[in-house]
């Protein structure tokens, strides 16, 4: 039987949200579907999840750093760009949201996003006020017109106390969303 993502390559840059450590499921998910998931973790995510849990679960190294001269002998951010068929963000904070939005390349994902000519999709985890500020909703119009997908964020308790929009989806929401962007 085909798997859904069988020779699909998703880059998956999991950022620093406390809904990080549900991005766990999201890659056994997409490895038991069939995907080869190359794993990017931001410097804020690495309090959240390990690099170690993550390359076991992918079957592959877990990038963390803009440069690694000691394992790389081709440009990080542009080969993995290059390899890309989708890149996640999740999940994706106002602050990667924003610094998408404006063109800042300061962390190895947003270096490959900008970079990249695949689909960008992001699945926004953040509290609600973060979530109904107005300068992320301005930041995600912007970067939905300029061809960026977003998978909606749950409603339901936060993990800071309040309640309301801005929980990451489960995970077999997430590979759902990935796998209709992918057959378009």
């Amino acid at each position: 039987m085909k798997k859904p993502f069988e020779k699909k390559t998703i880059i998956f840059g999991i950022t620093g949200g406390i809904a990080a450590y549900k991005c766990c499921d999201v890659v056994r998910g997409l490895v038991r579907a069939g995907a080869d998931v190359h794993v990017i973790l931001t410097k804020a995510a690495g309090y959240f999840v390990t690099p170690l849990t993550l390359q076991t679960l992918s079957k592959n190294p877990v990038h963390t750093e803009m440069f690694s001269l000691i394992q790389e002998s081709e440009i990080s951010h542009i080969s993995l760009a290059d390899r890309a068929d989708l890149i996640l963000a999740a999940p994706a904070t106002a602050d990667i949201i924003a610094k998408v939005a404006c063109g800042i390349c300061d962390e190895l994902l947003l270096t490959v996003i900008c970079a990249t000519k695949s689909p960008v999709v992001f699945s926004p985890s953040m509290n609600v006020r973060m979530w109904e500020n107005p300068i992320t909703q301005e930041n995600i119009k912007r970067l939905k017109r300029l061809g960026y997908h977003f998978i909606e964020p749950a409603t339901g308790d936060l993990a800071c106390g309040y309640e309301g929009k801005g929980r990451l989806p489960e995970p077999d929401v997430i590979i759902k969303a990935i796998e209709r962007i992918l057959k378009r």
